[in-house]
């Protein structure tokens, strides 16, 4: 509480002379610190690498002497209401407080928080599952990038832009062959973007049907040399059976190579050839492609 006492004084310089002073005193008693209160300056948007300075202001008698805390953990102690951030990060954010005291008391303000926005930090991209990948199966591609206000997100494949928006999941239902390649994401917000590294998908399947050629592809001449070659797109690595159709339904394989080779191919040899593809996730059987070898 405080007191106002006035007091009457007549000074007499001389004889005929006289003069009253009044003098009123204020009077604070000594008094226990009140409820602080905490700002914010600035009271807008705070953004990452601003100065930022919280006040704690309490009336006592005489003056508290204040305790900075964040989540309730202890900062700095001192005779001063301030505690500064001369360039704020983001690991600054979170609930302040301050405890004001002096010898008659002491009193806990309550929380502010401090909200500081950022561009988004350098992403990181997972593939579930991440064991093999096999055709067919469902596939997620996650970016996580920490950011505020939350990153929209931009989805890469060799550098191909395929989808954009809100989303930080890239979802196959049924992966395919042709999905395979480098993917990468790039967040971004009001304040900035940034680039993930690529991560591989790499997509296992049965082989596809089975292609053949033979050289040379001009007329083939008895005793001449001649390649027939087998390819097949498969992952893993197709291994190549040659077969030739002759009725017998026990059918010997002619070469377990991608190559079928006759270094003086006869005329016996003319007929119908084909070959299989095969990996532990599927076999294809070729189309037959015709060989007539003619007599010299």
């Amino acid at each position: 509480m405080t007191a106002f006492f006035t007091y009457s004084l007549w000074l007499q310089s001389s004889e005929k002379h006289s003069m009253l002073l009044m003098i009123s005193v204020n009077t604070s008693p000594p008094d226990a610190p009140r409820l602080p209160s905490v700002s914010v300056s600035p009271s807008a948007e705070i953004v990452e690498g601003s100065s930022v300075t919280l006040t704690c202001s309490s009336d006592a008698n005489p003056a508290a002497n204040y305790t900075w805390y964040k989540e309730k953990q202890e900062l700095l102690r001192g005779q001063t209401g301030i505690y500064h951030f001369s360039s704020i990060s983001s690991e600054d954010r979170g609930n302040y407080s301050c405890k004001s005291e002096n010898q008659y008391g002491e009193i806990n303000s309550s929380f502010v928080s401090i909200d500081v926005q950022y561009a988004p930090r350098l992403p990181s991209v997972s593939v579930s599952p991440s064991a093999e990948i096999v055709e067919g199966s469902s596939v997620n591609l996650t970016c996580s990038s920490d950011a505020n206000p939350a990153a929209n997100y931009t989805w890469y494949k060799e550098k191909q832009k395929l989808l954009q928006g809100q989303r930080h999941i890239y979802h196959f239902s049924a992966i395919s062959s042709e999905d395979r390649g480098n993917y990468s994401c790039k967040p971004a917000n009001q304040y900035g973007e940034i680039m993930s590294s690529s991560v591989s998908v790499d997509v296992q399947y049965a082989p596809k049907l089975p292609s053949m050629s033979v050289s040379p592809s001009a007329e083939i001449v008895e005793g001449s040399s001649v390649t027939l070659t087998c390819s097949s797109d498969a992952n893993p690595a197709a291994k190549y059976i040659w077969y030739k159709e002759n009725g017998d339904p026990d059918l010997h394989p002619l070469s377990k190579e991608p190559q079928l080779v006759f270094s003086s191919i006869q005329s016996s040899d003319s007929g119908e050839y084909y070959c299989t593809a095969e990996n532990e996730l599927g076999r294809r059987t070729s189309e037959y492609i015709s060989i007539n070898v003619k007599c010299e």
